[in-house]
């Protein structure tokens, strides 16, 4: 089985298959649901000793002419939608201006591409026809293998050490990049 398809088996009847759908209908330019969702529910279909539950639903867009009410607007509609979850919704055109020390991003794969660890730079969304599509930088294996690796901008960032050692806490079979 390809990984892409793989990685859409597990989703699918999970929360992060539930929502992608509701997300479509968001008027928000190139979006992608990315992060510890996907990260999580593929890390606890595939290893029982897995604590790691979804936290939230990170959200990113890309519109340059975009504002705040945006992010604020489909946070508001997918709560409503989903009462239970928390979506953590993000314009990557403007990150840099209130997260200090990041750079501009160019468009949403660029802010993607910079999260911490390469497990959990994987993007999934669905169009309105309901067809998946991923983005996978770093592709899948460290997702699949449970490998903790950071991304080439944090490879010594302290804040990735400090997160993965968290993940090793909670999920035994993982194991860090050598």
């Amino acid at each position: 089985m390809a990984t892409c398809d793989r990685l859409q088996q597990i989703l699918i009847d999970s929360p992060v298959g539930a929502v992608l759908p509701v997300i479509a209908q968001q008027p928000l330019a190139n979006w992608w649901l990315a992060g510890g969702a996907i990260r999580n529910t593929i890390w606890q279909s595939l290893f029982d000793d897995c604590a790691l539950t979804i936290k939230d639903f990170d959200l990113a867009f890309f519109d340059d002419q975009g504002d705040r009410d945006q992010e604020l607007s489909a946070k508001a509609i997918l709560a409503a939608q989903f009462p239970d979850y928390v979506f953590d919704v993000k314009n990557q055109a403007s990150f840099a201006r209130w997260r200090a020390g990041r750079r501009p991003y160019s468009s949403t794969e660029d802010g993607i591409a910079d999260w911490l660890h390469t497990a959990t730079a994987v993007g999934v969304r669905c169009d309105r026809r309901a067809q998946w599509e991923f983005f996978t930088p770093y592709e899948l294996d460290d997702l699949f293998n449970g490998i903790i690796r950071p991304t080439p901008a944090h490879m010594q960032n302290p804040d990735a050490e400090q997160k993965a050692a968290s993940f090793l806490q909670r999920c035994a079979s993982l194991r860090a990049a050598s």
